[in-house]
Order: structure tokens, then sequence, then C-alpha cells
């Protein structure tokens, strides 16, 4: 069965104009021409994404370094504090003893006298730096049997602070005791305080406070 003649093209379709090369394809939108090129495509939603997120991540990258790098500071200065309180808790424990052993008879308990300096002598010398004591320095108050020399306390290794020992009195009630550290852990001129009080009472017992008192501890 026959296919039915095609309708004939309009006039001049695909027909090139006067003076166009032979062998080409005539112009514009018309038969054996390819489409007109689509919409330009715009930035993939991949990239955009990438290009939010990247800043983002940069400030909380930032932020989480700033406060990891504080609570590292912290935690190492908590832990240097750490010298202080457990050297304060070890004097406040010789300073009973050496009340306790201080009577024979009718004498009663004896305070050990005060220090005549602290160890070290200056702050200095543990500003933003460990000071290594030397044994000459706690017992320097030995001859008069006072200060850490009549406490048999002492410390063999690098310390952060500086300490001191005083008697408020020889033991009667109300009398008592006082020993600091003192430091300066960053070194920026503000010193850390910590203070250790002890008091005789009534019944002749030395008491020591069961807490310290402390002056901003970190710096």
């Amino acid at each position: 069965m026959s296919q039915p003649p095609f309708a004939p093209p309009p006039a001049g379709y695909g027909q090139p104009p006067p003076g166009y090369p032979q062998g080409y394809p005539p112009p514009g939108q018309g038969y054996g021409m390819p489409p007109p090129p689509g919409p330009k495509k715009g930035m993939s939603g991949c990239l955009l994404a990438l290009l939010i997120a990247v800043p983002i991540f940069l400030v909380l990258g930032g932020i989480l370094a700033t406060l990891a790098i504080y609570g590292t500071r912290k935690y190492i200065a908590n832990a240097k504090t750490a010298e202080a309180r457990n050297a304060l808790a070890a004097i406040g424990r010789d300073a009973v003893a050496a009340y306790e052993r201080e009577q024979g008879g009718a004498t009663p308990h004896r305070l050990c006298p005060s220090a005549s300096r602290p160890v070290p002598v200056s702050v200095a010398s543990v500003t933003a730096r460990k000071y290594q004591s030397s044994p000459a320095e706690w017992q320097v108050d030995a001859a008069s049997h006072a200060g850490f020399a009549c406490l048999a306390f002492e410390m063999d290794r690098p310390q952060y602070y500086q300490y001191s020992y005083a008697a408020h009195g020889r033991g009667a009630a109300g009398d008592g005791i006082e020993a600091t550290a003192t430091g300066d852990l960053d070194g920026n001129g503000t010193t850390s305080l910590f203070t250790l009080t002890g008091k005789v009472g009534a019944d002749g017992a030395l008491v020591i406070a069961p807490s310290l008192v402390e002056r901003d501890p970190t710096e």
C-alpha cells in the first residue's frame, strides 16, 4: 500500500539566500540547522553549599580552638595550685604535731614561733617559674627553734609558691597560727594567695581551719 506523499515545504523553506555558498546548509532556524543553545546552567548546588559551609566551619573551628586553649591553661593552672593546697595542709598537720610536742610536766603547749623569712625570700623567684629551694632556707630558724625548722617542714622539689608561717601568741586560748602560699603563675603581676589558719580553743587544743581562704587562685 503506497504512502501518501508529504506536503511540500513552504516556499523558501531550507533555501539559501542568493549568493550563499553552495553545499552549505541554509542559514537561520530551519531544516538542517542545530537547535539554538539552551539557557546557561547556574552554579551547582554542591558548590554553593560548600562556599557557604567553609566560612562557617572556619569560624566554629576558631572558637573551638580558643576554648581548647583556655581549657588547657585552666587545667594546668589548677594542677599547679594543688601544690599550694597540699603544702599548706602539711604545714597545718606539722603545726599541730609540733604544738603537741611542746609540753612536758606542767609546761603548757607552745606554738612554733614565726618564721623569720618566707621561702623563697622574694615572690619574684616564683613569678611564672619554679623555684628550687635549699634545705638551709627551711632551717634558717633552727637555732631559735622557730619557723619551718620548728615545724619540721620543708620542700625538696621545685615550687611554684612562696611560703610563710606566723604564730600569734604562744599557745593560750585564742592564740593561733597563719601559713600562706603566694604565687604569680602567669607572671602578670597579680598574685594569688592561699591562707591557712589555726586557733587554740578553750580546751587547749590547736584546731586547724577545715578549708583555706583563697584569693585569685589561678593567677
